[in-house]
């Protein structure tokens, strides 16, 4: 790390829904306004004002509909629809702010790398070095029919791509352009020396990208790595490549045996397993008083739209739960969706969960402990996992979007930075990339495939 403060990102989508679905209907709720630039320009002040390192976009490609065998439900109760692509209001984001950093959603199954790689470099320009790639390799079966093809790819093999994917940007990222390549001689004409720009000739059984890559070095050259992967195949994945690494498991002891398996397994790639950085997702409701906080909560559970959390669940773990009886125990199956939703319902040695207790409990940020209580409350859990599991920071997700990040910036932040795990805002270094806010580094550590 960094430093010894923990880290903070804004977990949230440029939808109506994210993941606390029905939270539309709430009263002051502004999330119809996700298509206003101004409502994006709002929550990146609030989140920099916050000390927040990133806004962290999750993102779909397609609709969710395997609740009943119909994309209707999803539509009707905007469950992650309409959405729209968060590419494209980073730019903005990135003007009225100076330090705040971005992580944008991107798919490896339906994207080409050498667009790609052009794409996230031009953010990397334009925001002064302040973007992570999220590497996800998409679950949803509508996704593949939509762009013409015949089906999506088994989950295994989506990783195979994935690991050629980031091969060749790498190459195109790391190793085309030499750092001095830019010349910009005025007198001789000669802006680039084409000596040191290189093609990568890539040839591989997913992509034929002879390069050199378009454009010049951005200031991180590589964005920041995220990645998620919960199944076996998609921890190696993360475990090789994840700089910041998005943790969802079902409980305290989960969470501390999957960072513990990802530094084992980021060790047997020769990495330094410490490289790694973990952000557990959280559910804050934070309140002036205890009293406020619970009865914020249960007027935010009267809200949730159980259909739509069955309709997202459905989609995220590819079981179609209209099928099954609301009181029927879940059962552990594989899949080809998202495997780590499945396995925190099914593999939990603590509960035994049915249909309809995982709908109720997955209404309010899906897999993610909620937090309830004062501003010292919810900081002292925040401490307490931060010391004593060895996190490093939160992917923190709200409900009532943008008044719960509000009232954590307000009443969180102040006791985290008054307890030194924030610095004061005159105290946070200015002008840093956010790999260095993150880790410390201007570049992609030596030991990391990328630089090999």
């Amino acid at each position: 790390m960094s430093d010894d403060y923990l880290h903070l990102n804004l977990f949230t989508m440029d939808a109506v829904e994210h993941v606390s679905v029905g939270s539309w209907r709430y009263p002051g709720d502004a999330s119809a306004r996700y298509a206003d630039r101004d409502y994006w320009t709002e929550v990146a002040r609030t989140a920099e004002r916050g000390g927040f390192d990133a806004v962290f976009f999750a993102d779909v490609r397609g609709v969710y509909d395997v609740y009943a065998e119909s994309a209707d439900p999803a539509i009707e109760r905007a469950v992650q629809t309409p959405s729209n692509d968060p590419a494209y209001v980073v730019p903005a984001m990135a003007e009225v702010t100076d330090d705040l950093g971005f992580a944008v959603t991107k798919s490896t199954s339906y994207n080409h790398p050498y667009q790609l790689a052009r794409e996230f470099s031009t953010l990397d320009h334009t925001t002064d070095g302040r973007i992570a790639f999220n590497v996800v390799t998409s679950y949803l079966e509508s996704a593949a029919a939509n762009l013409g093809l015949e089906g999506r790819m088994e989950h295994d093999e989506r990783y195979d791509r994935a690991d050629e994917f980031m091969d060749v940007v790498y190459a195109l990222w790391e190793d085309s352009w030499e750092d001095d390549a830019v010349v910009r001689d005025r007198e001789s004409g000669r802006y680039t020396d084409p000596e040191k720009v290189h093609a990568i000739e890539h040839d591989g059984d997913y992509f034929s990208v002879p390069g050199p890559h378009g454009c010049e070095p951005s200031p991180q050259r590589s964005p920041v790595i995220y990645q998620a992967g919960s199944s076996d195949r998609g921890r190696e994945f993360a475990a090789k490549h994840a700089e910041g690494v998005f943790v969802s498991q079902p409980n305290e002891q989960a969470v501390v045996d999957y960072m513990d398996d990802l530094r084992e397994r980021a060790a047997g790639y020769g990495r330094d397993p410490d490289a790694l950085n973990f952000f557990p997702g959280i559910v804050p409701i934070v309140a002036p008083t205890e009293e406020l906080a619970e009865a914020k909560r249960a007027s935010y559970e009267e809200h949730i739209d159980v259909e739509g959390v069955l309709t997202l669940l459905s989609g995220f773990t590819d079981i179609d739960l209209s099928e099954l009886d609301p009181d029927q125990k879940l059962e552990h199956v594989e899949t080809q969706a998202m495997q780590g939703v499945v396995n925190a319902f099914t593999t939990n040695d603590e509960h035994e969960w049915t249909v309809r207790e995982m709908a109720e409990f997955a209404g309010l940020g899906t897999t993610s402990p909620v937090v309830v209580g004062t501003g010292e409350q919810v900081a002292d859990e925040l401490e307490r996992w931060y010391t004593d599991l060895g996190v490093d920071g939160f992917n923190v997700k709200e409900v009532v979007r943008p008044d719960d990040l509000t009232a954590f910036v307000d009443l969180v932040v102040p006791e985290l930075r008054e307890r030194g795990l924030l610095p004061d805002a005159d105290e946070r270094e200015s002008g840093l990339t956010l790999r260095e806010r993150m880790t410390g580094d201007a570049r992609l550590p030596d030991d990391h495939p990328a630089r090999q």
